[in-house]
């Protein structure tokens, strides 16, 4: 595994992917985590003289993509219908073989599967993407999952999934480079935002004032956690804490699941604390009202985007000591409490987790605004698009630096 190629991008003054043309291939130009990713890496291919490509069935962000340089392919990449990925494999070695694609990289598991059977017939490299991966699954879905580890680089958003993909996927030892997803920090930036959005939030939620907001985003899913957090509110409520209020934020797509959850709010008796308000359009704003971010997860995720942007914006953070979000987030017993930037608790651990709300919510204002500080730090440190371009860069460089993938 490999974190940082230190590959030189710069012969003879010029960027090392100057008059390259690399592919990224996307489901969608919406508004998720891998859109924004490629659109990132996209301006960044353009910036270093690169044909920044990326095929995608389209969406709202076609011209954000655009004004960074890259360039849309209508492409039906979300397609998962086995018939339809065949053929969009006919597409895909013909499109790569009229744009004199250097390298593609497939961003999610059809698009993979359709990648790697153009490119195997090209000779293109190809460089994948680990977005969600977790042992214990059927040998079907195993095998499924599989092509996401089959890139001749396989990128890795947390050193979780890095040490994961080899022990489900041997043949991929070698190829596991850790690259974190980067956060738009400028987007985050608390002294940037209008305190207007933040107040415009707590109308719509009906917050009072004096009312903190213990906030959970995440769509309704009980492996999210949601179901852990209310009883912890329950137990905060036994215990004194008052004057708060538990926001979950998140698309309610699945209603046996959003049932489940509506009953065990009212089972806890706390239908007047636990509100779910949707989808929210500002999350930035969202994080910034928030007194603390709660990422409970039962079962474990390969990154934790939601508890870096709390970080980036300054708010404190509790989540479960699983997977790849603590990875995130600075806490005892690996630093010291001085050096802490949020709070890990084990996961489905309701008594733990109302205690670390409850710590979280008693800090003093010098000790809130250290904290965030020190948050916001780290997040610049480790998590900017910057740094997650330059190695996505590096790692394209020195990917074509070996010559023909191997077969």
């Amino acid at each position: 595994m490999t974190e940082d190629f230190g590959f030189t991008l710069h012969r003879r003054g010029l960027h090392a992917l100057a008059g390259r043309t690399v592919l990224q291939i996307v489901p969608t130009l919406d508004s998720g985590e891998l859109d924004h990713t490629a659109i990132d890496v996209a301006g960044a291919l353009a910036e270093a003289g690169a044909r920044a490509l990326v095929a995608s069935a389209g969406g709202r962000l076609v011209s954000e993509l655009q004004a960074k340089g890259g360039v849309w392919i209508p492409f039906p990449a979300r397609s998962k219908n086995p018939l339809a990925m065949a053929v969009n494999v006919r597409r895909l070695r013909r499109l790569l073989l009229d744009e004199r694609v250097d390298l593609a990289h497939a961003r999610s598991r059809p698009a993979a599967w359709v990648a790697y059977g153009a490119t195997r017939a090209t000779k293109t490299p190809l460089v994948t993407s680990v977005q969600q991966i977790a042992p214990g699954l059927g040998l079907l879905r195993q095998r499924y999952n599989s092509v996401m580890a089959r890139g001749d680089i396989v990128i890795a958003g947390s050193r979780f999934a890095a040490a994961l993909v080899p022990t489900l996927y041997p043949w991929a030892l070698d190829r596991v480079s850790l690259i974190r997803p980067g956060v738009e920090l400028k987007g985050f930036a608390p002294n940037r935002m209008d305190p207007a959005r933040v107040h415009a939030l707590r109308q719509a939620w009906h917050i009072a004032p004096d009312e903190r907001i213990v906030l959970l985003a995440a769509r309704p899913s009980l492996w999210k956690g949601h179901k852990i957090l209310i009883e912890a509110t329950r137990l905060l409520l036994q215990a004194g804490v008052r004057d708060f209020k538990v926001v979950l934020i998140g698309d309610a797509k699945g209603k046996g699941q959003v049932r489940e959850i509506d009953q065990a709010i009212a089972k806890a008796q706390v239908e007047s604390i636990v509100r779910r308000v949707g989808a929210c359009a500002d999350m930035p704003a969202a994080l910034l009202a928030a007194a603390v971010v709660v990422v409970p997860s039962l079962e474990p995720e390969a990154f934790g985007r939601i508890a870096i942007e709390a970080q980036a914006v300054g708010t404190p953070v509790v989540v479960s000591d699983l997977g790849a979000v603590p990875e995130t987030v600075l806490a005892p017993p690996d630093v010291e409490p001085a050096r802490r930037t949020g709070w890990r608790v084990p996961a489905n651990d309701a008594t733990l987790l109302a205690a670390a709300i409850e710590e979280t919510l008693s800090l003093g204002a010098s000790s809130r605004d250290a904290l965030a500080l020190r948050a916001r730090k780290q997040v610049e440190e480790r998590f900017s698009i910057e740094r997650m371009a330059r190695q996505t860069l590096d790692a394209y460089a020195a990917l074509l630096d070996r010559g023909d993938p191997s077969a």
